[in-house]
């Protein structure tokens, strides 16, 4: 199997962690807006799709800035 060059590695970083967030927050607030019915699948898939876009450039932008601030505030 080949491996993603490790240049890449902040993108792939954002890329994971900004599906697993939008996939999760999508999820929890269709189900306490609307409730899981039978449409719930399809608004959740529309919702990730629309939200992640916003999500994926601002975790990539954002990671080293908090990566830093947490190096300076822990011990």
């Amino acid at each position: 199997m080949n491996r993603i060059p490790a240049r890449y590695a902040p993108l792939v970083f954002g890329a994971l962690l900004s599906t697993i967030m939008v996939s999760v927050v999508t999820a929890v607030v269709l189900a306490l807006n609307q409730g899981i019915n039978q449409g719930f699948v399809w608004s959740w898939f529309k919702s990730c799709i629309t939200t992640w876009p916003v999500a994926f450039p601002t975790v990539t932008l954002v990671a080293p800035w908090v990566r830093r601030f947490v190096g300076k505030v822990t011990a």
